[in-house]
């Protein structure tokens, strides 16, 4: 029997209903933001993850799809969502509109092949927030102003937003040498992707699962101390915003995120629960990249963003045992007795639905017992039935199942009595 890919999930209907709840939810809160929603290929040409997210990454190096098409070209399947969106900004010269900065969002799959575990698939949804062409604390703090928002509107209680700054390209350039010199002596000592990082990009060293509580890790000299002075205004500039909205937050001199093009501000989102016993504690994550677009030969801008993934969302609120309020109301379940009713009921569904009225009946030639039944299974709001003396009278008992009271009326105006009842 062929099953499904390994690492991979099938969202079922009692389980998409949920889905569509948080997208409906998140677009909404886009409004509140203005930020406009934007939709990428699902595969890019591979050179534009190799060089916008870094050759040296977890993500170029071990976890991408990468194929090649009829044409010889090497394509991969996206890993994640900035590249992407900074490559359709500059294709497109949004850099040209008078709208600075340009604010985007996108929805949809990414796919890393991953170890499954919980939280984490090799095909994920993840929904991602950009905000390119300013350079300003304030946008910053805006960003994580709307992390906080979104997780909060959910009902989410427990978390942790970690913050850190990387510095502009100088200060990371100094840090890195300083790393290079701390770990050069002890390098022998870690695993071998530790090893090959070193000189191409140290600050993943202190990102490592393998090797996080090394002593060298633990000693290791911390970013703050290689910020320049207008790394660290900017810096102190992000935390006094965020001070003035009340956000909480912890600093971790550690934070480096897994991606090349970080600068300036970085952060995570994390559950915070003493309870928590799952692997992955991480929901979202972003920060600020200086640089990317000259990178993919685009203009000097800036640009801040993040990424949060819908799967761990919903761990994350099953987690803290928060139901969604995703009950559908159901309009109509249409009872019929006889094939004259059954072949009636065919045409009074096409027209209520042409209304704007959820109905259906039974295909499976139940009887009135069973139908009935089924119509609970549904939810529906109303029940009818239809048969010989319905038909010649042009009238019918709609009865409503929540409080079991019926009220007659004309065949014909079953659209509006239900439009009146809503």
């Amino acid at each position: 029997m062929i099953k499904i890919p390994r690492g991979t999930q099938d969202i079922l209907p009692g389980e998409t209903k949920k889905w569509r709840y948080i997208e409906n939810k998140l677009h909404e809160l886009m409004k509140l933001y203005n930020y406009k929603e934007i939709r990428t290929p699902m595969f890019e040409s591979t050179d534009l993850f190799a060089r916008g997210v870094g050759d040296s990454t977890d993500v170029v190096q071990k976890e991408m799809y990468t194929f090649e098409d009829k044409g010889q070209r090497s394509m991969t399947l996206r890993p994640e969502g900035t590249a992407a969106v900074v490559r359709s900004y500059i294709e497109n010269k949004m850099h040209g509109d008078p709208n600075q900065p340009v604010k985007l969002y996108y929805n949809g799959p990414m796919f890393r092949y991953e170890r499954k575990q919980k939280g984490r698939y090799r095909q994920f949804t993840q929904f991602g927030v950009e905000a390119i062409g300013a350079e300003n604390p304030s946008i910053d703090a805006e960003v994580l102003a709307m992390v906080m928002h979104i997780y909060e509107s959910f009902g989410l209680k427990h978390l942790k937003l970690v913050i850190n700054s990387i510095g502009d390209i100088d200060s990371r350039k100094a840090y890195n040498d300083a790393l290079v010199d701390h770990f050069e002596p002890v390098i022998h000592e870690f695993c071998d992707d530790c090893q090959a990082r070193l000189h191409t990009n140290p600050m993943r060293i202190l990102d490592c699962k393998v090797d996080r509580n090394h002593e060298a890790v633990q000693n290791a000299p911390s970013i703050t101390e290689y910020l320049n002075d207008a790394s660290q205004q900017y810096y102190e500039e992000v935390k006094s915003h965020l001070d003035d909205l009340g956000i909480p937050y912890v600093e971790d001199p550690h934070l480096v995120r897994g991606l090349d093009y970080y600068t300036h501000t970085a952060f995570e989102l994390m559950i915070d629960d003493p309870n928590y016993d799952g692997a992955i504690t991480t929901l979202c994550g972003g920060g600020r990249y200086n640089g990317l677009l000259e990178l993919l030969d685009g203009p000097s801008e800036t640009g801040i963003g993040f990424a949060l993934s819908i799967e761990r969302l919903l761990m994350a609120l099953e987690e803290e045992g928060i139901e969604l309020d995703v009950e559908e109301d159901f309009d109509l379940f249409v009872v019929t007795t006889g094939e004259e009713a059954d072949r009636y009921a065919v045409k009074l569904l096409n027209q209520l639905r042409h209304e704007g009225i959820s109905a259906d009946k039974d295909y499976m030639s139940r009887k009135m017992k069973g139908q009935m039944k089924q119509a609970d299974r549904l939810n529906a709001r109303y029940t009818i039935v239809i048969g010989d003396r319905e038909l010649e009278s042009k009238q019918i008992d709609i009865k409503n199942m929540d409080t079991g009271e019926s009220d007659t009326v004309q065949l014909d105006e079953i659209a509006d009595y239900l439009k009146a009842h809503k």
